[in-house]
């Protein structure tokens, strides 16, 4: 037994030995990093706030009115890992480049607690702030005040909103005042609204926006068309829904619809293009209708044969629930796998008007400022009518103070009453949710 006994402990020392100059090396590297992480918070020019004794408890760095340099950045993309409770980094007027503003990017997404962004007074020769909103991004508060952004990164930054296949889905606040956004900028802001369901608080005070930019974000904020290549994409998710999740999820032909009816549903722009055409002959026209009437016909007897082999294959599993979902998801084209898609281009709430298919407009924005633009008074009731689509959702507070309208006009007087009941309503239904939550 004691030679097993020695055998053993002999073997034990020996694996000791050779895991002991590892670890004196990751020993050693971590004591460098920390030593250049004090060295780097002792700087003077530099603002810390610590969450405890312990200097690699940083919760938030501010470098302003110093020119950063490669040194600096390099030192910050060493350090910025190892404070795990950092959660905002701001600089100003520090001089960053397009080069140094990625890499800090790069080096943000190492840092799981970084939530705020603040990067003022900075302009980037090639307007490179769009990176700082890709859709990997963590970051719930950006403001990029006073850097020169024009119109062509105000359209970087709108696609890095949302497009028709992907959308930020972390970013609340975003900061944009004192910028040079016109009217184009402003039309690329809102098309990044379009499908973005995570905004909460939007600033592009102080820019150069007038009344075209104006009536752009106040569409998106009521119900608005789809374009064309909107309309398109559209088709294009529905079918993929069909190809991949219909067809596993009900594993049979005939409880879908017909792909071929899919891609003939009209695009607005097609139907708008049509209008304008003169008919050649009643003949044509007729035949044209008995054509739709029999495809509905087909589509409704598709629709009838696949309820009823879902209902005979569930008497014989007797899964109610199943049938139920399993005929739901049979009842209307729309609805394939749009709730759990998570694509606002498959909102079950889409609707059919005049030729057009309309999505309800964006409600989750509650905070939109303008103040200090070039808005006149003829887009005030583009703004009444979006706010009265919303109902209930949607914004809580407009700022519209020093544009091109006098504050005592009667339509700025009228925006300003309904968000006041408004605000007053959210409040009152918080109020009554949250005792009703206490009395339980």
């Amino acid at each position: 037994m004691s030679r097993k006994r020695q055998a053993k402990e002999k073997a034990e020392e020996e694996k000791h030995a050779e895991e002991s100059p590892i670890e004196k090396v990751e020993t050693l590297e971590d004591k460098q990093l920390r030593h250049i992480a004090v060295s780097f918070l002792s700087m003077r020019w530099l603002k810390v706030e610590l969450e405890n004794d312990d200097l690699l408890s940083v919760k938030s760095i501010k470098i302003s009115g110093r020119k950063v340099d490669e040194q600096v950045v390099g030192v910050l993309q060493k350090t910025l890992p190892l404070f795990r409770q950092l959660q905002r980094l701001q600089f100003w007027q520090a001089g960053l480049t397009d080069g140094m503003v990625i890499s800090l990017t790069n080096t943000m997404s190492l840092s799981s607690s970084l939530r705020v962004v603040i990067l003022e007074g900075n302009p980037l020769p090639q307007q490179s702030f769009h990176c700082l909103l890709s859709e990997g991004s963590t970051l719930t508060h950006l403001s990029l005040r006073n850097n020169r952004i024009g119109d062509d990164c105000a359209r970087l930054i709108g696609s890095a909103l949302s497009t028709t296949r992907s959308s930020n889905k972390n970013l609340m606040s975003l900061c944009l005042a004192f910028n040079r956004i016109g009217d184009a900028g402003a039309a690329h802001i809102a098309q990044g609204l379009r499908f973005n369901h995570t905004l909460l608080f939007l600033s592009l005070a102080n820019n150069w926006i007038e009344e075209s930019g104006a009536a752009n974000l106040a569409k998106i904020l009521g119900n608005f068309a789809l374009k064309h290549e909107e309309v398109v994409e559209r088709r294009k998710l529905l079918l993929e829904r069909i190809e991949s999740g219909s067809l596993s999820s009900l594993g049979t032909d005939s409880a879908l619809p017909n792909a071929d009816e899919l891609l003939k549903t009209p695009s607005s722009t097609s139907l708008n293009a049509s209008k304008g055409e003169k008919k050649s002959s009643k003949k044509r026209a007729s035949r044209k209708e008995e054509k739709s009437a029999n495809k509905e016909k087909l589509r409704s007897s598709r629709k009838a044969s696949g309820v009823k082999a879902l209902q005979s294959k569930s008497r014989k599993t007797g899964d109610k629930e199943k049938l139920q979902s399993e005929v739901q998801s049979c009842a209307s084209l729309t609805e394939v796998d749009s709730v759990e898609s998570g694509n606002p281009l498959l909102d079950p709430a889409l609707q059919h008007r005049c030729g057009q298919l309309f999505l309800p407009g964006n409600k989750t924005l509650v905070s939109l400022n303008l103040a200090g633009n070039r808005i006149t008074e003829k887009a005030l009731p583009l703004f009444k009518t979006a706010l009265e689509m919303q109902k209930e959702g949607g914004l809580l507070r407009l700022c519209l103070q020093r544009n091109c309208f006098s504050e005592n006009c009667e339509a700025h007087v009228k925006i300003q009453n309904l968000l006041a009941k408004r605000l007053e309503r959210r409040k009152h239904a918080f109020k009554t949710q949250t005792e009703g939550g206490v009395a339980n």
